[in-house]
């Protein structure tokens, strides 16, 4: 048997600018995807902290250590520049790998990075 489990999630990032006329998307500063492990193209989830919005969307690179969190194409109008919002990656695993730990990296208002839990 399988589980979907939290891989890795960058905890209240705030969302630095918003861009409708997009293919669609999250920006992500190149540094944050890696220090996270989710990688370009990724399935994403965001979770707005400050609206309660929750939607499915693929995490493309930004500037590198830009602290860029930019929320694209539809899913613009889900979120406001300042709000914050949690970005979780999922993954499957086997029931024998139960005791995974998931990734979390903590930011700050300037999306820096304050804390690392990591398995």
């Amino acid at each position: 048997m399988q589980r979907i489990v939290l891989k890795s999630k960058l905890h209240r990032a705030r969302v630095t600018d918003t861009k409708v006329d997009y293919e669609g998307s999250i920006e992500i500063d190149e540094d944050l995807m890696e220090e996270a492990g989710i990688i370009n193209f990724e399935q994403v989830h965001v979770y707005n902290i400050n609206n309660g919005e929750r939607f499915i969307t693929y995490a493309i690179p930004g500037p590198r250590n830009s602290g860029t969190v930019s929320l694209n194409g539809a899913a613009a109008r889900l979120a406001q520049i300042n709000d914050h919002i949690i970005i979780a990656a999922y993954g499957i695993i086997n029931v024998e790998q139960e005791n995974h730990t998931p990734k979390a990296v903590l930011l700050d208002v300037n999306n820096s990075i304050v804390d690392k839990v990591y398995p």
